[in-house]
């Protein structure tokens, strides 16, 4: 059975994304890929089936990730259908931890912020590169490069 795991982040356009398509790389490269059903989907709905941002989707091919998902918003249902929620900052945890709670007994998925898998910082908040230049974009690739290693070797 495959471990289903879902990036979150405020509109799914930027960091959760780049998070999946990052996750899928390494998996891929490791030959994991057949352990891991892999999503992303932001808290809110307002870029709802649009690509990722353009500056993202650059500066990941640049790495050899390409990001070719489209954006959706969370559901009540995914907190049933996924086993690892991985959130991008506080306010993501937040509102995730609301909706869990709203679905209390019903709800199946372990909620945990995405850099708490991190071992390049104690902050648990990946920062949002939207309003920001191309080294915010490249700053959030290496964060969740290495997040997502890290949370590689804990599931395996």
């Amino acid at each position: 059975m495959k471990t289903k795991i879902l990036f979150v982040c405020l509109g799914n356009i930027c960091r959760s994304p780049a998070a999946e398509a990052i996750f899928l790389h390494q998996i891929n490269t490791l030959g994991l890929s057949e352990k891991y059903f892999v999503d992303s989907a932001g808290t809110g709905g307002w870029h709802v089936g649009k690509k990722a941002d353009s500056r993202m989707r650059s500066a990941a091919k640049r790495r050899g990730i390409l990001i070719e998902s489209l954006a959706r918003q969370i559901t009540s249902e995914d907190l049933h259908a996924f086993d690892l929620i991985l959130t991008m900052d506080s306010e993501n945890f937040a509102v995730l931890e609301e909706l869990s709670n709203q679905e209390c007994s019903k709800s199946n998925a372990t909620i945990k912020p995405m850099l708490s898998f991190s071992s390049q910082t104690n902050s648990l908040d990946v920062p949002d590169p939207y309003y920001g230049g191309a080294k915010g974009f490249e700053n959030v690739l290496d964060l969740l490069e290495d997040a997502c290693k890290g949370l590689i070797d804990a599931l395996n």
